[in-house]
């Protein structure tokens, strides 16, 4: 599967208007993920990294452009793209009065999964999350890093091919980040696709085969992080960041 592209952006665009007149979020976004990579979106807040991940996850629908995921288009097919992901919102979306156990018992049945593949599967991610310990245990007890772990295991548990991942280290303390990065990679390691967006220069070095610069609402350069630091003659993600922000498009 390695080497097909199974997420694909082609010139997304998202525009809203209100009363007060319009703001174009993501303008002319495109770019490409193969099958058991991981690409990143890097930008600071309000550079557009969620308008375009909410768009990919079918939350939102593109002003214009085309957004596809293992080939089936976010606009007219959004049924059959929600099978094919697990979307992980900067909120943890797990309620404080479930234990681990029933939250993934119930996202499964919302998924349409049998009791029985529920609680397979559950016990899978606890062992490979280091979660058994605390599968009984009450969300509202989680530390912050746990509630995380917690969303990705929710994410994950009807088996889809691509993970998108809205600022998976938000929030997180440098222990909890770490753990949720290697949780990451674990990801990877078993063949799934990531798209994930992050401000943090040190999380796209770790994890990113691919990473485009996103700033206001555009694509300012995409590759590898040798790549970037190439075309920008630095030394490290940070400066290629700030390069080619401040670079004069030529488009």
């Amino acid at each position: 599967m390695r080497g097909s592209v199974l997420v694909e952006a082609t010139n997304l665009r998202k525009v809203f208007r209100s009363r007060h007149g319009t703001v174009c979020a993501v303008d002319d976004v495109s770019f490409a993920c193969e099958a058991g990579q991981i690409f990143g979106l890097l930008g600071p807040n309000g550079a557009g990294k969620t308008t375009t991940l909410r768009l990919l996850g079918t939350i939102l629908t593109p002003t214009s452009g085309r957004a596809t995921i293992a080939g089936h288009d976010t606009r007219t097919e959004p049924g059959a793209v929600r099978k094919q992901i697990g979307f992980l919102a900067t909120e943890t979306g797990v309620y404080d009065r479930f234990t681990a156990r029933e939250t993934l018992r119930f996202f499964g049945r919302i998924n349409g999964l049998s009791d029985e593949a529920i609680a397979e599967r559950s016990e899978r991610l606890f062992e490979m999350l280091a979660m058994t310990s605390l599968a009984d245990r009450r969300v509202g007890t989680f530390s912050t890093g746990e509630k995380q772990k917690l969303s990705l295991a929710r994410s994950t548990l009807h088996d889809p091919p691509v993970l998108v991942l809205d600022e998976p280290t938000f929030g997180l303390d440098v222990m909890a980040a770490r753990a949720v990065v290697e949780t990451i990679r674990l990801f990877r390691e078993q063949g799934r696709t990531i798209v994930l967006s992050t401000h943090i220069m040190r999380v796209a070095e770790k994890l990113c085969d691919q990473v485009g610069i996103l700033y206001r609402g555009r694509i300012h350069a995409l590759g590898t992080v040798d790549e970037l630091n190439v075309t920008f003659n630095t030394d490290d993600l940070e400066e290629a960041f700030y390069t080619a922000v401040e670079a004069p498009r030529t488009t």
